[in-house]
């Protein structure tokens, strides 16, 4: 998921159809769209667009925080971004795991070099992706 638009496809809006008729002198820019016709756009996808959050559990916790919205596309919306947000994270913990597998197989002798290698999210892995977004986390002491 990371890098893409998470399926949102941006359609072109701009006709052309009026702008074959003119010279090529300086009427060019007023047939590019607008940037409120891009954010329509991308609202009306978002009535289309199923995110990975549901809408009842994001709606759940708006209304925890005091945020109540009869709007889905604002309720996707924030699924959306949160879907980002989570993605981001769990690919920096990714990217952690590579680095720290890399280390471990290149300090053994005869550390196996498969392609197809699974990982696995782990707390060491997790915990410093986290802390590159200023979450703190601890593992909590069972001896008390």
């Amino acid at each position: 998921m990371v890098g893409s638009n998470f399926g949102i496809i941006y359609h072109n809006s701009a006709g052309g159809a009026s702008s074959h008729g003119q010279s090529s002198g300086g009427g060019g820019d007023r047939d590019r769209t607008t940037p409120s016709s891009h954010l329509s756009d991308f609202m009306s996808q978002l009535e289309d667009y199923t995110p990975l959050i549901p809408d009842a559990v994001t709606s759940h916790y708006l209304n925890m925080g005091g945020f109540q919205s009869d709007d889905k596309r604002i309720v996707r919306l924030i699924s959306l971004a949160a879907q980002k947000y989570m993605s981001d994270i769990i690919d920096d913990a990714l990217q952690h795991s590579k680095a720290r597998t890399h280390m471990q197989t290149t300090n053994t002798p005869g550390g196996s070099k498969a392609k197809d290698r699974k990982f696995t999210l782990t707390m060491e892995d997790l915990q410093p992706a986290l802390a590159d977004y200023g979450i703190n986390v601890r593992k909590v002491d069972y001896s008390q």
